[in-house]
Parts: C-alpha cells; sequence; structure tokens
C-alpha cells in the first residue's frame, strides 16, 4: 500500500506539481487570487523570513491576525520549516493575548498592524500583506506525520487555556476524512468565514478544499448583509457555519436566495460548534432549499469526527456518524453504554491529539484506559447514529435531576416570537440549581415571562422548565457564533 502525504508541505507540493495554474486560494476582501504553483512560492517566501528572524523546527509562531490570505500564507509557511502554527483568538485582551505567548514559549509572533496595540511582546513582525515579504524563498525541511504542526489553546472553561498539540499526521487525517465523507473533489470551492484561529476554517474549509484539490475563498467574517452575493459570486458549493449564521440568515432574507443571484451549485452547509435547534434547520432548508449538514468536534480531534451522510441517509438533530475515527458512549468507569442510553463521548483515531503542551496530567487525565474523554454527554442510536446533548460542564442539576439545557434550548425555539434562547443554571438555596431562561425576542414581538415558561410547561416535564425568564436584546456570543453560556449565568448573578 503506497503511504499518502506525512506532512502538510509535501501535499501542497503535490497539489502545485498536478496543478500548478488551478486556483486554490482567493481572497474575498480584495479580491486578490493565488494558483496553487503561485501559494506555493509565497510560501517559501513567507518562510524564508521566518527562518532569517531565527525560527527553526519545533518551535513555535504565534499568529495574530485577521481572517487574510496572509493568515492562510502564516500557517503554511510555519509548516513550510517545521515550526508550530500558534493561532490566537483575536478577541483576546493583552493580558490573555501575553498568557497564550508566553505559555506556548513562542518564539516569535506574527501580527496583523491593527492588533499591534495589544501586544506587551516585544519580540513580533507585523505582518499586512505578502507582497511585501522580500525575504528569499527556502526550502522546507524534513517533517514526519508525528511532528506538530499546531498548537491551539481551548477556552478554558475549566481554569487556564490549554494547549492542544496537533501533528501533521493529525491534520491531514481530518483533511481527509472531511473531504473523503462529503465527497469534495478539485470542482469544489469552500467558503471561509469561521475564524481562522479555530480550527473549524483551518480544517473544514482551508485544509479539506487543498486535500481534495479544490480552491477555497476566504472572507474577513460573515456577513449576513453580503452573504448570499458572495456564494453567488464565487461559485461556492459549501460554507463552515453555526447554528446562529443560519439564523441571523433566515431573519435577514426571509423570503429566500435574493432574486438575480445564482447559488444552484451550492451543495450544502457545514455545521457545527454548537448543535443546530431543530427549528432553525427545517426552516433554513426550506426558505434557501440548502441542505445543512451537521457534524461533530473539537480542537482536540483536530476538528471534525462526525458528520451526518450529505445524502437521504441524513438525520436532522443527530451530529451523524464517524468519519474515520472510533467512537463509544460509555459510563463512568468507561464502560460501554446500550444504545440509547445516555454517556461521555469518547474517541480514537489518527486525527486525535498528540496532547497538551506542558500539561502531562490533563494529557493522562483526558487519554485514560486509551480513549479520548470528550467531556461531552450524547447517545447512539441503533443504527450508529451520534447525538450529542451538552457538555458534562453544562449540565445543570436540580434537586439531583439531571437537566440538559440543549432540550430546554430546542423547545425555546419553537416559540414563534422567539429570535434566539438559552437556558442556564442558575445558584438556587433549595435546589441546588434552578433553570433560567434567557431570550431575544423578534423584532417588535410581546411575549411576558409566563407565556414562556407555561409554553415550555405544555412540552417539558416541570423539572426541567424555566422558573425565570430574561428579555435581552442580545446573547453573548464566542468568535464561531457559540452562544456563551458562562457568561449568561455570570450576567444573571450579578442581577
Amino acid at each position: 500500500m503506497t503511504l499518502g502525504p506525512q506532512s502538510i508541505p509535501e501535499l501542497l507540493r503535490q497539489r502545485a506539481a498536478a496543478a500548478p495554474d488551478k486556483i486554490f486560494l482567493l481572497s474575498e476582501a480584495d479580491k486578490r487570487q493565488f494558483t496553487y504553483g503561485e501559494f506555493e512560492t509565497v510560501v517559501k517566501r513567507v518562510a524564508g523570513m521566518l527562518w532569517a528572524s531565527g525560527v527553526r523546527k519545533g518551535e513555535v509562531v504565534s499568529l495574530l491576525l485577521p481572517n487574510s490570505v496572509e493568515y492562510v500564507v502564516a500557517y503554511f509557511a510555519c509548516w513550510h520549516i517545521g515550526a508550530l502554527a500558534g493561532p490566537i483568538n483575536s478577541l483576546l485582551k493583552s493580558q490573555e493575548i501575553a498568557y497564550v505567548i508566553s505559555d506556548s514559549e513562542s518564539k516569535l509572533l506574527l501580527v496583523a498592524s491593527e492588533f499591534v496595540d495589544r501586544i506587551e511582546n516585544k519580540n513580533f513582525i507585523v505582518f499586512d500583506d505578502v507582497e511585501k515579504v522580500e525575504a528569499e524563498a527556502i526550502d522546507g525541511t524534513q517533517i514526519n506525520a508525528d511532528d506538530e504542526a499546531i498548537i491551539i489553546y481551548t477556552s478554558g472553561t475549566t481554569g487556564k487555556p490549554k494547549g492542544c498539540l496537533l501533528t501533521h499526521g493529525n491534520v491531514i487525517a481530518n483533511a481527509r476524512q472531511i473531504s473523503s465523507w462529503l465527497g469534495f473533489t478539485e470542482n469544489d470551492r469552500l467558503l471561509s468565514m469561521m475564524p481562522l484561529f479555530h480550527m473549524n476554517a483551518v480544517s473544514v474549509t482551508t485544509m479539506s478544499a487543498l486535500y481534495a484539490g479544490g480552491s477555497t475563498v476566504v472572507s474577513p467574517k460573515f456577513t449576513a448583509s453580503r452573504f448570499w452575493q458572495i456564494i453567488s459570486d464565487y461559485q461556492i458549493t459549501s460554507f463552515g457555519s453555526v447554528a446562529t449564521m443560519l439564523s441571523m440568515l433566515l431573519s435577514t432574507y426571509p423570503d429566500g436566495v435574493p432574486a438575480g443571484l445564482n447559488t444552484r451549485q451550492l451543495r450544502f452547509a457545514m455545521c457545527g460548534s454548537a448543535p443546530v435547534p431543530a427549528e432553525v434547520m427545517k426552516r433554513f432548508e426550506e426558505t434557501f432549499n440548502c441542505l445543512v449538514v451537521e457534524g461533530y468536534g473539537l480542537s482536540e480531534s483536530t476538528c471534525r469526527s462526525t458528520f451526518n451522510p450529505p445524502d437521504q441517509r441524513r438525520r436532522p438533530g443527530s451530529c451523524g456518524l464517524p468519519i474515520g475515527n472510533e467512537m463509544r458512549v460509555v459510563d463512568e468507569e468507561d464502560r460501554d453504554v446500550p444504545d440509547g442510553s445516555l454517556g461521555e463521548i469518547v474517541l480514537r483515531g489518527e486525527n486525535i491529539l498528540k496532547g497538551y503542551y506542558k500539561n502531562p496530567d490533563a494529557t493522562a487525565t483526558a487519554f485514560r484506559n486509551g480513549w479520548f474523554h470528550t467531556g461531552d454527554i450524547g447517545y447512539r442510536d441503533a443504527d450508529g447514529f451520534y447525538y450529542i446533548v451538552d457538555r458534562k460542564s453544562d449540565m445543570i442539576i436540580r434537586g439531583g435531576e439531571n437537566i440538559y439545557p440543549r432540550e430546554i434550548d430546542e423547545v425555546l425555539y419553537q416559540h414563534p416570537n422567539v429570535a434566539a434562547a438559552a437556558a442556564v443554571g442558575v445558584p438556587d438555596d433549595l435546589y441546588g440549581e434552578e433553570v433560567a431562561a434567557v431570550i431575544v425576542l423578534k423584532d417588535s414581538a410581546k411575549v411576558s415571562e409566563q407565556d414562556v415558561i407555561d409554553f415550555c410547561k405544555a412540552r417539558l416535564a416541570d423539572y426541567k422548565c424555566p422558573k425565570t425568564v430574561h428579555f435581552v436584546h442580545d446573547i453573548p456570543k464566542g468568535p464561531t457564533g457559540k452562544l456563551l453560556k458562562r457568561e449568561l449565568v455570570r450576567m444573571l448573578k450579578g442581577n
């Protein structure tokens, strides 16, 4: 059996040799575009800049950049010389940025001029335009599948953020799994509008496009008002998204895709990060005639571990089937639970991280008994489809009863006047925790707290129903659009 590429630079070399004149990367912001051959050349030049700055194999280069051609090139330039790309969330404050740079023992920071005022580190290069890099192109170094490619920090919901170490083998494996499962070919053009400091945009819409020999369009950010124009202009075949984006598109375009735009080539929307409420998915597909393919994964699995099949087998509400890694549902003793029973999702496979940087205890805990423990609660049905119910850490425990907020969220989204909603647990003297609902109403809608509670009581067991309802103008969201429930809890505690 012939082995596939062992490193990301090897994969790029293969694609550039096979189709040097095919367009690979396009910039939606300024209309720049790069063929495979041109992209490889500019990557080698930026790699030369890193090398001249003293960066060597195994060292970390931190990246603090907006979604752009420069961000994509920076990743590949790091990989070209065997350095680790260290993406930094551009929403972080100075102190948080300093922590990530320090903890990862970063050798150099590539930063966009718009973020320089947040930098305490002195060792940085302002990187706004690849065309202005004057370094000589260099050849890469020997890189193996087990060499580390990325250090990406988790959100740190249980203490300080941890650095996930992903190898070249991890990244290539996940790109292969995604592109094979979804049937990507050289004819596909994917849209990257999710932040490139998260693995979704890196793995799902950049590396998968490269693996398939297709192309990718990088957009600065998701903009509902221009979305369908971009899909039409660039003949996008698929895009990465989260549930919040789908809801915003429904709100902006209630009558469907604007007239005069050509979206016939659009195959499906890929959705992850958080489960899509069933009602949102149904309305999106009916309004835009575009399939929504849900998937599940996390940074520790490079990105995706499951996807629904993009065909008639797809099951709305499910995150789908494993796309190449092993997956189980286990109890507290790591024993398999019966189909249909809730347990913790555990994973094993070539897309699973190497470990947490400088954190052997966290690595050992996560990989106990040889499987990576996700901390996510879910179940598998009799046909092997998986369903994510909630994060273990989001679970509400009321008087000894476990309550999974997603079930409540699904009901709240069914209310005709609710635009966005989230159920959270708040402290209660009697029960330990009580259920609270935070709701954004649709424009001009008038709904009372009791209306919402009665709506839930008609659809949920009493102990699951919100006891209080809080109406807000907006719900805090992370950079991928995921609702930040812990922010809501802090907000409610302050009231």
